[in-house]
């Protein structure tokens, strides 16, 4: 079931493509197709690699409660600071993740980085407490907002029964598991609509926003910088809630090996979402100031409902099924992006070898892909998800930093290494300097959750060598794994 490891495969400053256990080898690999041989199709072009990326930052986040930044600076001067500043820092990170997609063209993401950086052992750790806990966790949040917003306009007048929103909930994740099963084309072709309808959500508020600006509704941004002072704490704490926000830029590595020309689109795609990403954000939480004032935003359960009801009338009711399709968006680029580091780990030998199958017909990573949807139905229908997403929040932090240190030392260790694309050095290193703050504050501000995140994650280490390492294994223990 589980297989010997692979090493890492950058060797004397180039790059190989690792194997793929005798049959599905990386598409770059530069051996001669076998025939009859399965592989990925590349079929990411430059606009549908945009559409990844933006279609999977744009969540429910944005539209719901962006008041954890103004909470925690005190100020709407400060708080739109803020949300510039982690822009730039996401766009940074993005960068970084430009280089290595480019140096390093092998799909997988994070776990890819980190098995050539660093070797098997921390790369095994992430992928098993991804495929167990945070992506079952975060898709199923995600997935009840979706609900939950999709049931909005029909249960206007009283609040939703929560069985209703699970409900739906489960058939809108079965929905995304089904479409990426199917159709690499159609999941991208929905992306690509998704996002735009995404976008569409945002220009209904920004272009009010502006419009009220040019009355000269400014009254909000007078003395923008006055207010409660941010605590030592609560800045830094802001900065996480705001890099959260940003969080989804790295999913277009995950599907490197399915991307056209990737020396090119890559960095073009990741530049052009992160500008347009940070831009829009921005300009939506002026337009949220120009009708709401800082004290009712915080009051707010979901700030663009009531910024819409404010100005549009009934035209709000569109609103909550914008936000819904932005969730749907975020749901099907997550699932796309993330089953192709479970079917990279199950090639290098660190999942379930049926993983790196690949449909003979429909060219999907199936298994890769069904394998999420028992373990997010459990989240859904019996999990705390919040606290499992608190427990490990610092964990996604805590490797993005490892990844981008990674970069730094791949630079050491292989300078010759080919690379298209290269970004200046003190970007990687304020970066992932920037991600291993947090993960420390979050290890201070709250040691408990935290704690439990960083043993949950260490759970990876004794299921490396149980799985991976032990050759000698009982024969009962085969059976029970299915060998």
């Amino acid at each position: 079931m589980f297989r010997k490891a692979a090493v890492p495969t950058v060797s004397n400053g180039s790059y190989f493509q690792g194997q793929a256990n005798g049959k599905l080898s990386s598409m770059d690999s530069g051996q001669p197709a076998q025939e009859g041989r399965v592989v990925l199709k590349k079929k990411v072009t430059l606009l549908r690699g945009i559409s990844i990326i933006i279609g999977t930052i744009i969540g429910a986040g944005i539209f719901i409660s962006p008041k954890g930044i103004l909470k925690n600076t005190g100020s709407v001067g400060m708080s739109l600071t803020v949300w510039t500043v982690c822009g730039i820092l996401s766009l940074f990170g993005a960068l970084c993740y430009a280089e290595l997609g480019t140096c390093i063209r092998k799909s997988g993401g994070h776990y890819t980085y980190i098995l050539e950086a660093f070797g098997p052992l921390p790369a095994f750790v992430r992928v098993w407490v991804e495929l167990l806990i945070i992506r079952p966790a975060a898709t199923a949040v995600i997935s009840l907002a979706f609900g939950r917003y999709i049931l909005e306009p029909f249960f206007m007048q009283c609040e939703i029964p929560e069985l209703a929103i699970k409900l739906i909930t489960a058939v809108g994740i079965t929905l995304v598991m089904v479409l990426n099963s199917t159709s690499v084309s159609w999941s991208a072709r929905i992306q690509m609509f998704l996002t735009f309808c995404k976008l569409v959500a945002i220009l209904i508020i920004v272009v009010p926003g502006v419009i009220q600006l040019i009355k000269g509704e400014t009254q909000n941004f007078k003395n923008a910088f006055a207010g409660n002072d941010a605590s030592v704490m609560g800045l830094p704490l802001a900065f996480y809630s705001g890099m959260y926000a940003y969080s989804g830029w790295f999913y277009l590595n995950f599907v490197t090996e399915e991307v056209e020309n990737p020396e090119k689109n890559i960095p073009l795609a990741i530049c052009i979402s992160m500008i347009i990403v940070t831009v829009g954000y921005v300009l939506t939480n002026v337009a949220y100031f120009t009708t709401i004032s800082a004290g009712e935003l915080l009051l707010s359960k979901a700030v663009a409902v009531t910024f819409a009801e404010r100005l549009m009338g009934n035209f709000s009711l569109a609103v909550p099924v914008f936000v819904a399709l932005s969730c749907f968006g975020s749901m099907n680029g997550g699932i796309f992006a993330v089953s192709r580091m479970f079917f990279v780990a199950s090639r290098e030998g660190h999942l379930p070898e049926i993983l790196s199958m690949i449909h003979v017909r429909k060219h999907t990573p199936l298994p890769a892909v069904i394998v999420l949807h028992p373990l997010t139905m459990i989240m859904l229908f019996n999990g705390d998800l919040y606290s499992l997403l608190n427990f490990l929040s610092f964990a996604r932090w805590l490797f993005i930093g490892l990844v981008v240190a990674g970069l730094i030392y791949l630079r050491y260790k292989h300078p010759d290494m080919p690379r298209p694309f290269k970004v200046p050095l003190f970007i990687p290193a304020l970066f992932s300097f920037t991600c291993l703050f947090m993960v420390a504050l979050s290890l201070y501000a709250d040691p408990v959750n935290t704690g439990i995140g960083f043993a949950i994650t260490l759970t990876g280490v004794p299921a490396y060598y149980l799985f991976i390492v032990w050759d000698n294994k009982p024969k009962w223990f085969r059976k029970l794994l299915g060998k």
